[in-house]
């Protein structure tokens, strides 16, 4: 079979990868063509075009960069129209996706279309859940209760497990990557160059500021795929014995505490066991200040969250800074409580712990896979 798969940011395209080995491993002859990064490349995957170019995030991004938005839809269903894959499988990206699903389903009448990731429909946005089942054949879920809601409007969704628990369970066997001889704080500041230069600064000004009192601690940026270094080196400024990583996974396993913008990040940390403070910048807080933060609360987040990790738990268990309580300030109260309350620590553990149980074992790549299979014979 020919497969077409479709990821626009750097965790689509790892959980692209993997979704590739474990087609390939059912369907040996299997072809697959696709847009997205280097471990889909790595995987076998012939690229058309690369999620680097593909990655924008907010209206103003997606405004400034309209020609590249444009272009890559045209690449998209030229592609297609030329490769007529037996099933095109989209990985999360939903604001290019579900136009790619429509367009599929009434351009490409043999093709199947599967939504791996889907948008997370149950936190905003929950019309669109009309929309995906319209335009799909197979929604394949990745929290465990998603097949619910999507039921409560008579809709079907398959629950596969959890990609990031597939992604650090690899990484926790093989134990491998850089080893830190000092405490650390992990800075984590996003995968988009908006999201970065946004939240780097304060987080580095309250990392500095815990530094003071802990004298012992270093401080680690990771660096997202497909951004360059120079990039963070400019926002960084010289910052004597601060380093910039790409292996963020060795340094969620060994991080004292975190600062996590929203995201996938904040349950991978959560799954290493890693305290951690998340944040969420909104840039019109700063005219509207608390109002903003209520209609995000209110009207946007699900049961006024926007971490996973909370959603999933049901309730805060790890400190939520948004909008203009997003400041270097509150970051640096929050860490020094990690660092220096050992229940309080001791209690998100807990938590961490819950929600590992809650997302359960089930390998998420190898049930997508046997998902797809089927629905393609």
């Amino acid at each position: 079979m020919k497969y077409f798969l479709i990821a626009g940011e750097a965790s689509g395209d790892l959980h692209a990868s993997n979704l590739i080995r474990s087609l390939r491993e059912r369907d040996p002859q299997g072809v697959f063509v696709g847009m997205g990064g280097e471990k889909m490349r790595e995987a076998g995957c012939r690229l058309v075009q690369d999620c680097r170019e593909m990655a924008f995030m907010g209206i103003v991004a997606v405004l400034k960069n309209l020609g590249k938005v444009h272009r890559n839809f045209r690449i998209a269903h030229e592609a297609l129209l030329q490769e007529k894959p037996d099933v095109v499988i989209l990985i999360d990206y939903p604001s290019f996706n579900l136009r790619m699903a429509k367009w599929c389903k009434q351009h490409l009448l043999q093709t199947k279309v599967v939504y791996y990731i889907p948008p997370k429909v149950w936190a905003w946005k929950s019309w669109r859940v009309h929309k995906i089942a319209r335009y799909t054949d197979l929604v394949l879920g990745i929290f465990p209760f998603e097949p619910s809601f999507y039921a409560r409007y008579g809709y079907d969704c398959q629950y596969v497990g959890n990609p990031t628990i597939d992604s650090i369970q690899v990484a926790l066997q093989k134990k491998s990557g850089v080893t830190y001889t000092h405490p650390i704080i992990a800075l984590l500041p996003g995968s988009r160059k908006s999201e970065i230069s946004h939240c780097l600064p304060d987080m580095l000004e309250a990392a500095r500021q815990v530094q003071t009192s802990h004298p012992d601690l270093e401080i680690v940026v990771t660096a997202a795929p497909g951004v360059e270094d120079a990039y963070y080196r400019c926002l960084m400024g010289e910052t004597d014995g601060i380093q910039l990583t790409r292996d963020t996974y060795s340094v969620m396993r060994q991080a004292k505490a975190a600062v996590v913008n929203s995201g996938t990040a904040t349950l991978e940390t959560a799954l290493f066991g890693c305290p951690m403070v998340a944040v969420y910048y909104i840039a019109t807080s700063r005219f509207f200040g608390k109002r903003v933060v209520d209609f995000f609360k209110h009207y946007l987040f699900h049961d006024g969250y926007f971490t996973l990790v909370n959603i999933l738990l049901g309730k805060e268990a790890v400190k939520e800074l948004i909008a203009e309580q997003f400041t270097a300030t509150n970051i640096t109260d929050e860490l020094t409580r990690l660092l220096d309350d050992s229940s309080y620590r001791d209690a998100q553990a807990a938590d961490f712990h819950q929600l590992a149980d809650i997302l359960g074992t089930t390998p998420a790549a190898q049930t997508a896979a046997e998902a797809i299979m089927k629905v393609c014979v």
